[in-house]
């Protein structure tokens, strides 16, 4: 990544704290509220090199999963959905940067159940910060929209009057703290 949106990042590793990072999505329930939840089991990096170049790799476990209902996070990790046992984890592996303003969009594939497709996420730079005496650590927000039948997550629950329990559409809400690795 050659702009000046990452001038501000040290060339090297930064790997993603957990800690201080939510991977989240959200999804239509019942044809008119969303569902929100997030996963707890994640990791990732950034990676900058001297001239600018960027890459980044991310892997989640899909049994991390919580939407703060059991029983639906149950299924959720079941054959209709992540299939879990067989499919343990989702992966984004970018394939390109490019410049928005002061920000930018990352251009990569994410792969779940096995099913790659290309992904866009349009990512705020937050800026960095010296951090707490462990080294510099950054901030990013990023966001993306996927058809989840797109990944094979087909279960249709159509609603006896029309609509379903839930719908295609999901919006991935990232908000990452980074730090660089020494």
């Amino acid at each position: 990544m050659t702009t000046g949106t990452t001038n501000a990042l040290t060339a090297g590793t930064w790997a993603i704290d957990p800690t201080h990072s939510t991977l989240g999505f959200s999804v239509r329930h019942l044809m008119v509220s969303k569902v929100r939840g997030r996963f707890t089991d994640f990791s990732g990096t950034l990676v900058i090199g001297a001239d600018g170049a960027a890459s980044a790799d991310v892997e989640i476990r899909v049994d991390s999963i919580t939407t703060d209902n059991e029983q639906r996070d149950g299924h959720l990790r079941t054959a209709d959905f992540f299939h879990a046992e067989e499919f343990p984890a989702a992966t984004f592996k970018s394939t390109g940067f490019r410049v928005n303003g002061g920000d930018f969009v990352v251009d990569g594939e994410f792969t779940i159940r096995g099913v790659t497709k290309p992904v866009t996420l349009d990512v705020e730079f937050l800026g960095v910060n010296p951090g707490m005496g462990q080294g510099p650590v950054a901030g990013f927000e990023a966001k993306t929209v996927i058809n989840r039948r797109d990944f094979g997550i087909t279960i249709d629950m159509p609603l006896p009057d029309g609509g379903a329990v839930i719908g295609d559409k999901i919006t991935l809400s990232l908000e990452v703290e980074v730090a660089l690795q020494s």
